[in-house]
C-alpha cells in the first residue's frame, strides 16, 4: 500500500472509530432513533469512502503491476472478485 493512501486510511479508520463511540453513546442515551439512523448512515458512508481509498489503490498498484507482468488472469480474477464482493452491500 502507498504511504500516503496508507496514512489517509488510517486517519479516516480512527475518525470512524470516534463516530462509532459516539453512536455507541447515542443508543446508551437512547437518543431519537432518527438521529442514530442519521449517524449509523454516515458512518457506513465514510467506511464507503475508505473501501473506495483501498480499492484504488490496490488497482494502482497490484491490479496494473500484475497486467504488465503478464498476469492478466490474476489481475481479472481480482477485478471479478471485487466486483462480486461490491453488489453483497
Amino acid at each position: 500500500m502507498e504511504k500516503e493512501v496508507k496514512k489517509r486510511a488510517a486517519r479516516r479508520l480512527k475518525i470512524l472509530e470516534g463516530q462509532i463511540r459516539g453512536l455507541q453513546r447515542m443508543v446508551d442515551k437512547e437518543e431519537y432513533c432518527i438521529d442514530i439512523l442519521q449517524q449509523s448512515s454516515a458512518i457506513k458512508n465514510a467506511l464507503s469512502g475508505v473501501e473506495d481509498l483501498i480499492l484504488e489503490n490496490h488497482i494502482f498498484t497490484h491490479v496494473v503491476e500484475q497486467i504488465k507482468s503478464g498476469k492478466k488472469r490474476k489481475a481479472t480474477d481480482e477485478i471479478l472478485r471485487i466486483y462480486k464482493l461490491s453488489k453483497k452491500k
